[in-house]
């Protein structure tokens, strides 16, 4: 099952190139907003299951041209990420000690909608392409081996940075939370339908170049270690996103006008547009790219704009 939210926030399950409005079946579950209503349904999801399923059999698909589709999850109580959580293709000798942080729910965005990047002299702005886990179902100190029966479904996510900022060693809070710098979406594709998490093809294009092409078999820490290690940290709860983390070889140089589209296997496509007031600019090569040329550091530095470095 696909479900979504559109337009002033209605519940919908895709239905082939349309969407079924089932708002009325889940009416009944406990919320004040679309954020707890979305998480109300999911912890209850055995009871509303069938009655969700016979309602998009029956209903009227609206085509999804003709909808505004929203953010899935539109606050999360926690977003979970795992930081360097990939082998590049083999370029890392061993798996990073398994890490995460946490950005702000104030960061979620939709399909079609847009980041912002701030007027900070940040080195570079990225996204990250990634498969986040939906919770199903409150998770705390969860074992590994029981850690696929807590995963309620998946979703395509950005993780959206802003590299380098000052002062040195001290900028990882500032560089991942910013608002709009986590789209999600275009809807929750439930466990059922994804037979395995870790064999998925994701890739991201910048205005129509395929930038990033990986595979999620190349993750360092699977999923459900991934979920025994959040889970000693904190409690998660349901509708909770954790996000696992992507190859940083074909990062690249977000900037004004950027149309970018995220398409994990199964997932469907993801699409969002970049703003930025200033009109930076960087070159358009991604970190192996540059790596490739011989040159130092991960990314090109900036080439114009507010904040780029001054000519020799």
């Amino acid at each position: 099952m696909k479900i979504l939210y559109f337009d002033d926030f209605k519940l919908g399950i895709l239905k082939g190139e349309g969407v079924v409005d089932v708002t009325s079946v889940v009416k009944d579950v406990p919320h004040l907003g679309p954020h707890d209503l979305i998480s109300g349904m999911i912890e209850r999801f055995a009871e509303y299951r069938k009655r969700l399923e016979e309602a998009a059999a029956s209903g009227q698909a609206i085509p999804l041209d003709k909808l505004q589709i929203r953010p899935p999850l539109p606050r999360p109580i926690n977003i979970d990420c795992m930081a360097v959580n990939y082998m590049e293709d083999g370029t890392r000798a061993e798996p990073a000690p398994i890490n995460a942080f946490l950005k702000s729910p104030n960061s979620v965005i939709g399909h079609a909608d847009t980041m912002v990047l701030p007027d900070v002299p940040a080195g570079v702005f990225e996204g990250e392409a990634e498969i986040a886990l939906v919770i199903g179902k409150r998770a705390r100190n969860v074992k590994a081996g029981d850690a696929m029966s807590y995963v309620f479904g998946y979703t395509n996510f950005i993780d959206g940075s802003a590299r380098t900022l000052p002062p040195p060693g001290n900028t990882f809070y500032q560089m991942k939370s910013r608002e709009t710098f986590a789209p999600i979406g275009p809807y929750i594709v439930t466990a059922d339908e994804i037979a395995d998490p870790h064999t998925l093809q994701i890739k991201l294009w910048v205005n129509g170049t395929l930038k990033q092409n990986f595979n999620t078999s190349d993750m360092a820490h699977k999923i459900p270690r991934c979920v025994e290690f959040v889970s000693s940290i904190h409690t998660l709860e349901p509708g909770d996103v954790l996000a696992t983390g992507t190859n940083h070889r074909g990062l690249n140089a977000f900037q004004d006008g950027d149309v970018v589209e995220l398409e994990t296997e199964g997932l469907g496509k993801l699409r969002i547009n970049v703003r930025d007031d200033l009109k930076r600019t960087w070159p358009r090569d991604t970190r192996l790219e540059y790596k490739t040329k011989g040159a130092k550091g991960d990314f090109a530095l900036q080439l114009t704009g507010k904040y780029a470095p001054s000519a020799g």
